[in-house]
This record gives structure tokens, sequence and C-alpha cells, in this order.
């Protein structure tokens, strides 16, 4: 079995090749990964150093848009894991471009290449930002998709794409849309991140309009565990909301960073409102618990102190990246 998994040296992606190499995922257990990353500034092949040397990994820097590469990259695949894109809303509102071009225009090029490889099973990793904003309740797949950012509106677009080569021609395709994630290796322009090592060296965090923004945190383990249900079991055409069910308004949660940290409220600086702030995110993981078996199982309040240690054990990985981004 050869898997392909897309920005793979990213933090979901990195997590996932992880797991799969050290034996998390049995069924996968004797599988080949081929990791698809283009190293952008989000991408950081050092998140793959524990599997490295493995036997079974093989590491491919090259661009999901480039259709030859990926072509040539897609022969004897059985299974594409795709998660690579750009994923950060700041960015997306200062620049959509980079967003159409990754989000978009390279998932139809892999669609097309699994397509005419015969690959068995597309798992196309997405968002819950592609249903828009929800003041009540939670969304099930079957919502409509009302992205508010150029991200969600280029995460939503690839869904569709996603979903029109199972329809028209059959690919067997699966899409996820998950929740808020944290956990290690997470890069620190993200609001968990960002703000414990803001915290942790002691400099302010930015905490947007009224804090009051909802949004649901997984951990990613529990995510990537329920993609690998999802690219065992899922049923091609499907979707399948993937949700940590812990939900908190930004204040709640950097008052817990804040906590954690040994921090006081001193440290946070009240700045204006994101453009289109989403008010706030819910979805329904009903579907993928009774047909999968799906549950999380990490505690968020054991998560994110694992984090915090994470973050605090491990500043020669972080402190370059920030440096490099200017955050």
């Amino acid at each position: 079995m050869r898997v392909l998994v897309t920005g793979g040296a990213g933090f979901i992606g990195s997590n996932y090749v992880r797991k799969v190499l050290t034996g998390a995922y049995p069924v996968f257990a004797e599988a080949e990964v081929v990791v698809l990353d283009k190293l952008t500034y989000a991408g950081n092949e050092a998140n793959l150093d524990p599997v490295a040397s493995h036997p079974r990994h093989r590491f491919i820097k090259g661009d999901i848009c480039d259709a030859a590469l990926v072509n040539e990259v897609m022969v004897g695949v059985s299974t594409v894991v795709h998660f690579a894109a750009e994923s950060h809303v700041d960015r997306s509102i200062h620049g959509a471009s980079d967003f159409v071009l990754t989000n978009v225009l390279g998932t139809q090029t892999l669609l097309q290449a699994a397509l005419e490889s015969g690959v068995s099973k597309f798992v196309h990793v997405s968002t819950d930002e592609v249903y828009g904003s929800i003041e009540t309740g939670s969304w099930t797949e079957e919502h409509i998709l009302e992205p508010n950012s150029p991200y969600s509106a280029a995460k939503a677009s690839s869904d569709l794409l996603a979903r029109s080569y199972f329809r028209t021609h059959g690919l067997p395709v699966c899409i996820t849309r998950c929740s808020n994630n944290y956990g290690p290796y997470h890069f620190p322009e993200k609001v968990i991140p960002l703000f414990v090592t803001n915290l942790l060296d002691g400099h302010k965090v930015p905490l947007y309009g009224d804090g009051l923004n909802v949004r649901d945190w997984l951990h990613v383990d529990d995510h990537c565990r329920g993609i690998q249900l999802v690219a065992e079991g899922g049923r091609a055409g499907e979707i399948y909301n993937i949700g940590g069910g812990t939900e908190l308004t930004n204040r709640e949660l950097t008052e817990q960073l804040i906590a954690a940290t040994g921090r006081d409220w001193s440290m946070v600086e009240p700045v204006a409102d994101r453009l289109g702030h989403d008010r706030r995110y819910s979805v329904d993981c009903t579907k993928i618990s009774n047909e999968l078996g799906y549950s999380a199982q990490v505690p968020f309040e054991q998560g994110l102190a694992d984090v915090v240690a994470w973050y605090r054990d491990n500043r020669s990985w972080w402190e370059p990246l920030k440096e490099r981004a200017a955050l």
C-alpha cells in the first residue's frame, strides 16, 4: 500500500505521517508514505524529523499545482490524504490569490491525477469554516456552504471540486470538515501557539474585539484519528464532520492560556476585530460517530497543558519560525 500525503510537513499533516509510520493505525501498518510538500513558510521538514529515516517514508518537495510532478508522484498510490492548503484567515484577508491557487487549482490537479491513476480512496481534508457562522446549534454535513473569508471560500470551492469528481467521474472521494485544531508543531501564527509563545516570553497577546467569538477545539491526535477512520471506512462521496466537543469563547481560551503560563490579564492587549470575523463555529459529529465509531479522546485541559509544556520545552523549534515570520 502506498499513501500520498500532501502538505505532510505541515502541522496536521506531519502529525498524521508520524502516526502512520509509528504504527498508530494498524490497517496502514505496512504502508509506504510519500509526502509531497512545497515547504512554504508554514511547512517545516523538521516536523518529520522523528520519522525522517524511516524506511517506508519518502519526502518530495514540490507544488500540488505542478501537474507533471503530481502525475509522477501519483503512480502506484492507493490512498491520497490531502492536507496541503493555505490556511491562515488573516493572511487571506490581506491577499487571497495564493489561497485560490493552492486550495482550488492545487486540489483540482490532485483530483485529476488521482482519477487517471485509479486511486482507491481520496480523503480531502477541509474545515468547518466553509459553513460560515452559526448562532445556536451545530452544523450537520448537509448544511449549505456560506464561507465568509477568502480562505474559507477557497476551501469551499475545493470541497465542491472534490464532490464533482465523485459525482461526475466516480472518484472515491471523502471530505472531512474539522473544527479548530491544537497540538505540538503548530506554526506560531495561529492563536494557541502564538499566545503560548508570547506569554512564555513575557509579550502581550492580541485579543480580537470583545473576545466572545466561539470555537470548538480539537486535538490534532483526535483529528488525525478521525481522518484515518474515514480513510479506512468512509463511504465514497460522503462528508464527515470531525469535532473536539470543547466550545470556548476566545476570552475563555485566553484565560486558560494565561493561567497555564503563570501570567495575568495585564498581558492581554485588545485589538480591533478581524474583518468578517465569524462569531461561532460548531459541528455535529453524529455521522462519523455512528458510522465509524469516532469520539474525541483527548481531554482539553490535559491537551492544553501538554501543548504549553511542549512549547516550553521546544524553543529551538519555534523561535526561528517566529523570527523568520516576524510574528
